[in-house]
């Protein structure tokens, strides 16, 4: 049997649950051995809620241990850059949750850190795992649809405002943009490239962009547009692609395994395709576990998640008003 790849996590957040705890369940190499949080009661509810045999107070205290191979970063934006370096530093890989930094210079900086300790260091998009984003750009790349000529992106889902969300505190990374927009912006780029900012605008709440819009121009004449919002009454999400000879559109595209549809046009012909029900969590995790053991380069992290910030960069510095 292959030697376990152990994690511990960074943060009691409500994602470790649903990310990592719950599909290493299901893989016999994989154990969570570790969760730390800034009040020791935080990683004691969790770690004795999901059988993790260690609760750790302050997140230095984990890096040190030796029983972690892989650290997940499940913090805050604002606090992404520190800690996976400072994993890295501590001779440990890293899946870091989305977005990967602040900006496009905290990205470099992280990206800078992964190749001096020569270790992985991923960007939790899952969604860019699971069989049903796979099957798109498969589609798309192999001329299924012709030649794309553009496409839109849209997540949008009520955040009710709350002082203690770190979605609504600008010194935090909050937005719009920032935590469901990344979604949308790394979906386009995976199938057109990289974007030039035609215009973007912005509704402000409470120092954060409650919604965001942003018109972009890629390489080869490809449109694409995104919009993003955690307003009351927003529940939005598909992947919409046009193309020469025909179209696809996958909705919920950024978590299929809570209710997709997979529509492709072609001929006057429409197909629906089959979704397959697993987490893009769990294909996640398959995906971080082939890195480790050097089955697998990295699909998300170094440049593109570079890029992927940058393009955010370039939006927020454009925004007028919604």
């Amino acid at each position: 049997m292959k030697q376990p790849i152990r994690i511990g996590i960074l943060g009691a957040a409500k994602i470790a649950p649903i990310s990592i705890l719950g599909p290493a369940k299901d893989l016999p190499d994989v154990s969570v051995t570790a969760i730390a949080a800034r009040e020791l009661a935080r990683a004691e509810a969790m770690a004795s809620a999901h059988g993790v045999p260690h609760a750790v107070a302050g997140y230095e205290a984990l890096l040190a241990r030796d029983d972690v191979d892989l650290v997940h970063v499940a913090l805050p934006a604002s606090l992404h850059a520190k800690w996976s370096i400072r994993a890295l530093q501590a001779g440990k890989a890293v899946l870091c949750e989305k977005p990967f930094a602040l900006s496009g210079a905290e990205a470099r900086a992280m990206v800078a850190a992964a190749g001096m300790a020569g270790l992985p260091l991923i960007e939790a998009f899952h969604y860019r795992f699971h069989p049903a984003m796979l099957e798109a750009l498969r589609l798309i790349g192999d001329g299924a649809i012709g030649a794309p000529l553009g496409g839109e992106a849209v997540f949008s889902v009520p955040i009710a405002w709350s002082e203690t969300e770190f979605r609504w505190r600008p010194e935090l990374g909050g937005g719009a943009l920032m935590d469901l927009g990344a979604y949308c912006i790394h979906a386009l780029r995976q199938i057109a490239g990289e974007p030039r900012v035609r215009n973007a605008a912005a509704a402000v709440s409470h120092g954060v962009d409650e919604t965001t819009a942003a018109d972009l121009a890629f390489p080869g004449g490809f449109e694409g547009r995104i919009e993003t919002s955690m307003a009351a009454g927003q529940r939005r999400a598909h992947l919409r692609v046009q193309g020469e000879a025909g179209s696809i559109e996958v909705t919920n595209f950024m978590a299929p395994q809570i209710g997709c549809r997979f529509r492709m046009e072609r001929g006057g012909k429409v197909d629906m395709l089959r979704v397959d029900p697993r987490s893009s969590f769990a294909w996640q995790l398959d995906h971080v576990v082939a890195v480790l053991r050097g089955e697998a380069d990295p699909v998300t992290g170094g440049r593109d998640a570079i890029a992927n910030m940058e393009a955010i960069d370039a939006i927020r510095a454009r925004p007028g008003a919604i």
